[in-house]
C-alpha cells in the first residue's frame, strides 16, 4: 500500500520528528508543511507564501512520489491535499511539555537573540504566547477547538496518539499498529 499521511497538532508536539521517523520507516518522501507555508527569507517564518503557491508547491513536490509523509498543520490553506491522505494522525502533547520543548527549541535556534534586547526577542514571546493558546484558544488561530473541527469531515482514518510519555520509536510502533494492524507496515 503506498502510504500518503499527514501528521498534525499543535506547534512543539512532535509532528515534524515522527513525520522524519515515519517517512524513514516506510522508506517514503518527508515533507513539513512550514516549507510550503513560509518563504525562505533571511528572518525565518517572516513571509507568508501566497496560498496559491504554497499549494501548487506541495501539490507538485507530493505528485511526484507514491507514498509520504506530510508534517504539520494544513488548516485554512490545504485542504486541496484532503483526498490524496491514506491516514490522518493527530498528535497530542500535554501543554507544559509542549510549551518548554518549544522554549528550548527557541533557544536552540536563536540562542541569545532571544533575549530581552535580542533581535528575535518579540518575535519570540509572540511565538510562545501565540502557542500558549492552542488548548483554550478559538478557531481563528491553529487550536485544539480549530484541529478538531478540521478532523471530523475527513473520510480516511484519523490515529491520535498521546506523545507526552512516549519516545519516538514508542510512538511509531503504535502507529504502525493501527495504520496496518496485520503486517506492522
Amino acid at each position: 500500500m503506498a502510504y500518503r499521511i499527514h501528521i498534525l497538532g499543535a506547534a512543539g508536539v512532535g509532528a515534524t520528528t515522527l513525520g522524519k521517523a515515519l517517512a524513514e520507516y516506510l522508506n517514503v518522501a518527508f515533507f513539513d508543511s512550514d516549507f510550503y507555508y513560509w518563504q525562505q527569507t533571511p528572518e525565518p517564518f517572516s513571509a507568508a507564501r501566497p496560498k496559491g503557491e504554497r499549494i501548487r508547491l506541495l501539490q507538485e513536490h507530493t505528485a511526484r512520489h507514491e507514498g509520504w509523509v506530510l508534517s504539520g498543520s494544513l488548516c485554512g490553506w490545504g485542504d486541496a491535499l484532503i483526498p490524496l491522505f491514506t491516514h490522518v494522525v493527530f498528535l497530542r502533547l500535554g501543554p507544559d511539555v509542549r510549551l518548554h520543548r518549544l522554549r528550548v527549541r527557541e533557544q536552540q535556534r536563536y540562542g541569545d537573540q532571544i533575549l530581552e534586547g535580542g533581535s528575535r526577542h518579540a518575535n519570540s514571546a509572540a511565538f510562545l504566547a501565540w502557542a500558549a493558546r492552542y488548548d483554550d484558544g478559538n478557531h481563528s488561530l491553529r487550536s485544539l477547538r480549530r484541529h478538531e473541527s478540521w478532523l471530523k469531515p475527513l473520510s480516511c482514518p484519523v490515529i491520535r496518539l498521546d506523545s507526552t510519555h512516549h519516545s519516538v520509536e514508542a510512538l511509531l510502533n503504535q502507529l504502525m499498529q493501527r495504520v496496518s494492524p496485520a503486517t506492522g507496515k
